[in-house]
């Protein structure tokens, strides 16, 4: 008797319902930080070709136990630069992806111990707030820095791409 009193009866939700319910529950989703790679369009003064993959706490403290705590996202900018440019001739469409991938100002973001690091070249050190906020927006990032290197300068690439 006791447990019959206090049985539930089970509704079925209808498709709608459930799609109401599911958006709801998406609007509450916040993006995980991501490692990743972009290049910096500098007349709109955004990102494109952002390539990226979340990072979860999961991930960082499996890496470390690996002994491996660098964590990078890993295609290079050279293979997805020929990649789009391909693509974009094959379907006879225009593209950001021409040209010599080293001549678009670049950069990489990843995870090292207990920080995120953005790797960019010297065009970045005047527009660091630029890219802080753009960092934010597309890898959702909650703390990094910048770390300059000789490789993502303008026209510096690996050896065998020059």
């Amino acid at each position: 008797m006791h447990s019959q009193r206090f049985k539930q009866q089970m509704t079925t939700l209808s498709h709608s319902e459930k799609e109401n319910i599911m958006a709801d529950m998406k609007s509450f989703d916040e993006p995980m930080p991501a490692v990743g790679i972009f290049w910096y369009d500098q007349e709109a003064h955004d990102f494109f070709g952002v390539y990226k993959k979340e990072l979860t706490p999961k991930m960082v403290e499996e890496a470390a136990e690996k002994g491996m705590p660098f964590i990078n996202y890993r295609t290079l900018h050279r293979q997805i630069w020929q990649k789009q440019y391909f693509r974009a001739q094959a379907n006879h469409e225009p593209t950001k992806f021409t040209g010599d991938y080293t001549q678009v100002p670049r950069g990489r973001v990843a995870w090292n111990i207990d920080k995120f690091i953005v790797f960019v070249g010297q065009w970045a050190k005047d527009k660091e707030e630029e890219l802080t906020e753009l960092i934010e927006k597309y890898f959702a990032l909650p703390y990094f820095e910048f770390r300059y290197d000789e490789h993502w300068d303008l026209g510096h690439g690996w050896s065998g791409d020059l």
